[in-house]
């Protein structure tokens, strides 16, 4: 796909069929995920590529936005250690942004749906999700994204509105 329609056709997808998806495009959604920009190239990201179905049922309880089926999930994590210091640390949270976002459009040039499901900065939810994928203390989880083959359709769009726009000349 174009770059264009790749962007206008990415939407949040919410169910999936049951077929699982290939190890070669799990490759190439890490890969998309780890080309994304990071502050001063601190890669702060780690990822949980979650395929086991107990676990999958779990994180069904982490959030109410994540009670979907899907036969895979990614969880996007920051890792505090590879932080800038002090109040710059909390640039993680746009790297793993970007990371997400690749992530998305990844999928669906690859013909998959995904959804992003948020789970920070709710530090119940991350801390119920850090427990259950059992990540070490320096660990914090953006979101959990679900990819599958989609079983729903949604239309091509465009969501751009000239009154968000604000030109300063």
């Amino acid at each position: 796909m174009e770059l264009k329609e790749v962007l206008l056709n990415r939407r949040s997808i919410r169910k999936f069929t049951e077929e699982k998806v290939s190890e070669e495009a799990v490759q190439a959604l890490l890969e998309a995920a780890m080309s994304g920009p990071s502050a001063c190239n601190c890669r702060t990201w780690e990822f949980y590529v979650i395929e086991k179905g107990e676990i999958l049922a779990e994180l069904k309880d982490v959030s109410p936005f994540s009670k979907i089926e899907a036969p895979l999930a990614i969880v996007v994590c920051g890792n505090l250690s590879h932080a800038l210091p002090l109040k710059l640390s909390e640039f993680w949270v746009q790297d793993c942004s970007a990371a997400t976002e690749n992530i998305l459009l990844q999928a669906t040039d690859l013909g998959l749906g995904a959804v992003w499901c948020g789970i920070y900065p709710d530090k119940a939810r991350a801390k119920k999700l850090a427990k259950l994928l059992e990540m070490p203390g320096n660990q914090i989880p953006l979101n959990i994204i679900y990819i599958g083959h989609p079983a729903q359709e949604q239309p091509a769009r465009t969501q751009y509105d000239e009154k968000y726009v604000h030109r300063v000349r």
